[in-house]
């Protein structure tokens, strides 16, 4: 089989993703720009409530079905109170480290009126002032102030302006893509996900290959929460693919520049058989590829099997150093993921018995590490 990955397509779609803010919560700009790519790929989709994707590509079996899940929802920030110097506390939307956030040009939302534009500050910001005061300051969100770009120099200043507790901050992502591969950016987490399954699935209808089985695509908007998929798959989904970060650090064994299996995250261990099925992809496929655990990671996949899905889960992962900060992944790593979820689309299902949601004892498989081709046999 051939498949063809636009690469220009890819770096240009996570281009404009990264440019359309979307904090947990404050999503459905993002959501609408994911629903104007499936309907130039002419893929069908229907939304949620609260504005989940689901995406679906017909295949040539329509129960069970598989599903691949990727976020929309990046981290941000929320006023907390105002505070009588003219400044803003503010708390965090999803869990990332206050020390991340400094410096962070940010805007704020407003019930009425323009967005106002600002800086996240520690509370000691100069050294001609606090001298070495300034580098032994906590580095924590209470220790955080929004200053704004405005007249603002008292309570009743930001009153005036309209400021209330609760309204919104996007933070800038501050993009910039090098000659060399390396992709630089605030919230690659996820978007580098979500435009490796829109590259995917842009391959898969430009090969006109059919589908063994159905495929659905969820593009999740509460994951930095902890809610993610958990509600938004149905019945017949069997197998459940995430698609997220893996991290560059030491102990761990993320590739930097392929594929990352994750074999464990602080949910617990990934389906054995999906896990197989993925390394014998990658190495029938000649896709550079690593495997890892995850310690303080939790991903869709886990939001899924939590709200009580009997599904087969798995995670794959793109390169990400210094996730949920100043973040850096490479281009070869996200066509890595692309070409690994294009490559499982058009595989078969796990395992035949997962067409019933109920079954014998004799239809249990046998180790998958006896398969001779861990792609085909199911």
């Amino acid at each position: 089989m051939t498949l063809t990955l636009d690469r220009d397509y890819l770096k240009h779609t996570l281009l404009a993703l990264l440019n359309t803010p979307s904090p947990t919560g404050m999503t459905d700009a993002v959501v609408q720009l994911v629903c104007q790519h499936l309907e130039q790929l002419g893929i069908e989709y229907e939304l949620t409530r609260r504005g989940a994707i689901r995406a679906n590509l017909p295949g040539q079996v329509h129960s069970p079905d598989r599903a691949i899940a990727a976020h929309l929802d990046t981290l941000g920030a929320m006023v907390k109170q105002l505070k009588p110097n003219g400044r803003l506390e503010v708390v965090s939307v999803g869990t990332w480290p206050a020390r991340s956030a400094e410096g962070a040009r940010v805007t704020l939302y407003r019930d009425h009126g323009d967005p106002l534009r600002g800086t996240l500050l520690p509370l000691k910001a100069s050294g001609h002032v606090y001298g070495k005061a300034v580098d032994q300051q906590p580095a924590s969100w209470p220790n955080l102030e929004l200053r704004l770009d405005q007249r603002s120099h008292s309570l009743a200043d930001l009153q005036a302006l309209g400021i209330h507790p609760g309204d919104r901050l996007t933070v800038d992502p501050n993009p910039e893509f090098l000659d060399n591969g390396f992709w630089v950016s605030r919230f690659l987490d996820d978007k580098a996900g979500v435009a490796a399954v829109l590259t995917a699935a842009k391959a898969i209808v430009e090969s006109q290959q059919p589908l063994p089985m159905d495929c659905h695509l969820l593009f999740t908007i509460s994951e930095e929460v902890g809610v993610g998929a958990s509600h938004i798959l149905h019945g017949d989904v069997a197998e459940l693919l995430a698609v997220d970060n893996g991290t560059i650090a030491p102990g761990q064994n993320t590739s930097e520049y392929g594929v990352t299996i994750a074999m464990q995250d602080s949910s617990g261990p990934f389906d054995w058989y999906l896990t197989q099925r993925l390394i014998g992809l990658c190495q029938r496929h000649g896709i550079e590829h690593s495997r890892d655990v995850f310690r303080f990671y939790r991903s869709d996949a886990a939001a899924a099997v939590e709200a009580g899905n009997d599904i087969r889960a798995g995670l794959i992962c793109f390169a990400l150093d210094g996730s949920h900060g100043h973040e850096r992944t490479h281009a070869d790593s996200v066509a890595a993921v692309a070409s690994l979820l294009a490559h499982y689309m058009l595989s078969g299902p796990i395992l035949e018995r997962d067409k019933d949601a109920m079954g014998p004892l004799s239809d249990l498989p046998e180790d998958p590490t006896h398969w001779e081709d861990p792609e085909e046999r199911h």
